[in-house]
């Protein structure tokens, strides 16, 4: 509870890890960095928070923010996105799903249409009418992205944001057995579940 309670207010720790800015008073969800830690007996939840924003300014200070920046993107909704590519990706086609995104944010219809968003905010696999409910995180009843992280990214999702792969891909599917299908249109889509 403690460290919950830490973590639900990133203008807390702004002054400290100046990334955290556009955060505003939202949750430090999406820079919590997921690594194994060595947490002393004695550390409390402020300096297990600092470890982590510490963490996440290391493993990120490197990266080339450019693409997604050329898109009119904040630091803040590149990690918004990479939060996105992490719960509806694997780590070898993060680029792959990334490029998705992006392509649906540049269409005429902007909807990223992403379940795991929904998912973040009811707790569970959503049904259809979850999905399509007006809600923040619902990404089928709202253009752009959602107002907040989904998780915490790892490197790779955020490299993935960062320098996509170029395609021409606006869906995805995935198997039971985890194999990806993508697909330029939605005919192909359709014919991917056969």
């Amino acid at each position: 509870e403690g460290f919950l309670e830490a973590t639900s207010d990133a203008s807390a720790y702004a002054g400290e890890f100046a990334f955290l800015g556009e955060a505003g008073t939202n949750s430090l969800e999406g820079f919590l960095f997921p690594k194994t830690y060595a947490i002393a007996a004695t550390d409390g939840a402020p300096e297990v928070v600092r470890m982590m924003l510490e963490q996440f300014g290391a493993e990120t200070a490197s990266l080339d923010q450019s693409y997604p920046q050329d898109r009119g993107m904040t630091f803040y909704q590149a990690i918004i996105l990479a939060s996105i590519v992490e719960k509806e990706g694997t780590p070898d086609n993060f680029a792959k799903v990334a490029s998705v995104f992006y392509n649906r944010l540049a269409s005429d219809r902007p909807y990223l249409e992403s379940d795991a968003t929904t998912a973040y905010e009811v707790g569970h696999d959503p049904t259809p009418d979850e999905v399509h409910a007006q809600t923040p995180y619902s990404t089928y009843s709202n253009e752009g992205l959602p107002p907040t992280p989904i998780c915490n990214p790892s490197l790779a999702a955020l490299q993935a944001v960062c320098a996509p792969e170029e395609t021409s891909y606006m869906f995805f599917f995935f198997d039971e057995d985890g194999t990806y299908s993508f697909t330029e249109t939605y005919e192909e889509h359709q014919a991917s579940f056969s």
